[in-house]
C-alpha cells in the first residue's frame, strides 16, 4: 500500500490486526516507518503478519488475544508497550460480528469486543499515550450504525455506541492532547472475508450490495487503512471526535 505518511518513531498498536482491514492498517503503519504491535485470536495468522511486518525493518510485536477478556487485553497492552517502548497510536479494529441473530450470544459478543474492548484498551493505553507528543486513538465503527436494519442489529447497535463513545472520549481526553476519531467502513471485500464468502454463496445478494454503491464496487481494506493513517497523522492534528465514513458513497443510499 503506497502511503504519503511518515510514522518514523511512532509506536502503534492495532487490535484485531491479523486479517482484512486490521492487517492493512498494521502493514500501512509499518510501511510508513512505525513500530507495530498487533493482536488477534488466531496465532497462525498473526505469525504470517509478523513476517510481513518485519520486512519493513521496524520493531514488531504480535500477541494472540481474546479481546472479549479484560485480562487478555491488559496482557497485550502491557507486553506491547514494553516491546515497542511506549504507545503513540491505538487502533481498536476488532469486532464480535454479531450478524447471525437476535440471541444473547450475538449481543454479548458485540458488546464485549466492539465496544468494551475499545474502552478497556483505551483505558489501559492511556498512561502511555499521555507520554506521547502525538497521541491518537482510532476506532473502527461501521456504516451499519447509521440506519435501522433487519439483520445484524447487535452489530449495528454496538457500532453506533462506539461512534458515540468516540465523541465523548475525544472530549474527555482533549485537555491531555489525545485525539480520538473513528472510521465507518462500508462493505469491504478481501480473501476469506465476509463479502468474499457472500460473493461465492449468495451471488444475488452480493450483486445487490455492489450495485447499491455509487462507485460501483466494494471497497478494499487499504481504502480504510489510508484513512486511519491520515487520522493518526499530523495532517489531522485539528480533527477529533469525528466518525468518517469510508464507503464509496454506500451510506448515501440508506
Amino acid at each position: 500500500m503506497k502511503t504519503p505518511f511518515d510514522f518514523s518513531g511512532y509506536r502503534v498498536l492495532v487490535a484485531g490486526g491479523s486479517k482484512g482491514i486490521g492487517r492493512a492498517i498494521a502493514l500501512g503503519f509499518a510501511q510508513a516507518g512505525a513500530s507495530v504491535s498487533a493482536c488477534a485470536r488466531g496465532a497462525q495468522a498473526l505469525a504470517a503478519l509478523d513476517s510481513e511486518l518485519e520486512a519493513f525493518g521496524g520493531s514488531t510485536h504480535t500477541h494472540a488475544c481474546d479481546l472479549s477478556k479484560p485480562e487478555a487485553i491488559a496482557e497485550w497492552i502491557s507486553t506491547a508497550a514494553e516491546a515497542l517502548g511506549g504507545i503513540d497510536v491505538l487502533v481498536n479494529n476488532a469486532s464480535g460480528y454479531g450478524f447471525d441473530g437476535d440471541d444473547d450470544a450475538s449481543w454479548i459478543a458485540d458488546f464485549e469486543v466492539d465496544l468494551m474492548a475499545a474502552v478497556r484498551a483505551s483505558r489501559l493505553a492511556l498512561p502511555h499515550l499521555e507520554q506521547s507528543d502525538h497521541a491518537s486513538i482510532v476506532h473502527t465503527s461501521s456504516i451499519a450504525a447509521l440506519h435501522p436494519r433487519v439483520s445484524g442489529a447487535p452489530y449495528a447497535a454496538l457500532k453506533a455506541a462506539l461512534s458515540s463513545f468516540t465523541g465523548s472520549q475525544a472530549l474527555q481526553l482533549a485537555d491531555r492532547r489525545i485525539r480520538v476519531n473513528a472510521v465507518a467502513p462500508g462493505s469491504i471485500e478481501f480473501p476469506d472475508g465476509l463479502w468474499d464468502q457472500v460473493r461465492k454463496d449468495q451471488p444475488q445478494r452480493y450483486e445487490s450490495i455492489r450495485d447499491s454503491i455509487p462507485f460501483g464496487h466494494l471497497g478494499a481494506p487499504e481504502d480504510v487503512a489510508r484513512v486511519v493513517l491520515f487520522l493518526a497523522s499530523p495532517m489531522a492534528a485539528w480533527i477529533t471526535g469525528q466518525t468518517l465514513c469510508v464507503d464509496g458513497g454506500q451510506s448515501l443510499n440508506g
